[in-house]
């Protein structure tokens, strides 16, 4: 049985596995410049960010209908499940798909079937989370944001996410302020390619509640402590971290300095088919070779139950947190 735990920094379309890719390019009429699933998984091998990314958008144009972000979403909802997974906050990246002429209404309303039915067919509470793509124009995330206003029954919050460089956080002030405005919760990456002072930014300029990466506030002593005093979450991606190069290798990997600092840190998979693993293997991947004992492994599930945005239902954030306390590790972590 594996260790229960809670994700939080999960992009649906980095679910999408190449057998799926596949399935849904048969389906809508769409020809994958890779011979089969095989080469399609051979390109899953990334210089950095940015060939990452290419890669990433170049594969959304399979995702046409509602049924297709159905599937994808039941997909992954399914690993995760098996995996421990309790409670998903799942981004999902509008702008990506709206340019391809994708409807806002096909994405939410294909991912919701899957959402909606998720606690009864997988035993996962689910939230959704709508990001802004940084490298866009900030007025086209204000736009973005109009169009998802019919579905905001359905969207808990927004994040910023894409390449970081270059692309500050205050570029994106207005967007979330008029987010704020809308109740909807605040999340932003921060700190992963970016400096720390982006991460200062994502705080100050546009309130964010959890930072998403955030590895590179331990630059900052008086950030560190300062994240420590506020308990603001970090939702750490180790396998992605070493996929991109943000870390050398996984042994390299700050978290357990992190965590001896006090910082509320969390594990997650971020774009898990091509990143290669999901939030339990993340987990198996930090035990064995950052050496993390019980009480760490805990700590951090236990993190990420606490940052949760679950604030709508205290009696299952502590259901869940009663899971984690009860666990009994044996020779494996998933």
């Amino acid at each position: 049985m594996p260790l229960p735990k809670a994700e939080l920094h999960l992009h649906i379309e980095g679910t999408l596995e190449p057998e799926l890719a596949f399935e849904l390019a048969a389906r809508n009429g769409v020809t994958l410049p890779y011979a089969d699933t095989e080469a399609l998984r051979e390109a899953y091998r990334f210089e950095d960010l940015q060939s990452f990314l290419d890669l990433y958008y170049e594969l959304m144009a399979v995702l046409r209908t509602e049924q297709d972000f159905a599937d994808l979403a039941d997909a992954y909802l399914a690993r995760a499940a098996a995996q421990g997974v309790r409670h998903a906050e799942i981004f999902f990246d509008p702008q990506a798909h709206l340019a391809r002429g994708v409807a806002m209404g096909t994405v939410v309303e294909g991912l919701w079937r899957a959402l909606g039915s998720s606690e009864a067919r997988h035993g996962v509470s689910t939230r959704l989370i709508m990001c802004f793509l940084r490298d866009e124009s900030a007025e086209s995330a204000l736009a973005t944001l109009q169009a998802a206003r019919p579905y905001l029954d359905r969207i808990t919050g927004v994040g910023l996410d894409s390449a970081e460089v270059g692309h500050p956080p205050v570029k994106f002030r207005e967007v979330y302020e008029a987010a704020a405005a809308l109740g909807l919760r605040r999340v932003a990456h921060a700190g992963e390619e970016g400096p720390p002072e982006y991460i200062t930014e994502a705080l100050d300029v546009l309130g964010v509640e959890r930072v998403d990466h955030g590895l590179r506030c331990m630059e900052d002593p008086a950030l560190v402590e300062r994240l420590v005093r506020e308990r603001v979450p970090l939702t750490l991606c180790p396998l992605s971290n070493v996929r991109l190069r943000a870390v050398d290798t996984l042994a390299d990997h700050p978290l357990p300095a992190m965590l001896d600092a006090g910082l509320l840190c969390t594990v997650n998979s971020d774009d898990p088919a091509y990143f290669g693993g999901y939030a339990g293997d993340n987990f198996a991947a930090v035990r064995e070779t950052l050496h993390l004992g019980e009480d760490r492994l805990r700590e951090l599930a236990r993190n990420s139950f606490l940052a949760s945005f679950l604030e709508d239902d205290e009696e299952r954030r502590a259901r869940y947190l009663a899971e984690v306390d009860a666990y009994e590790f044996g020779d494996a972590v998933s």
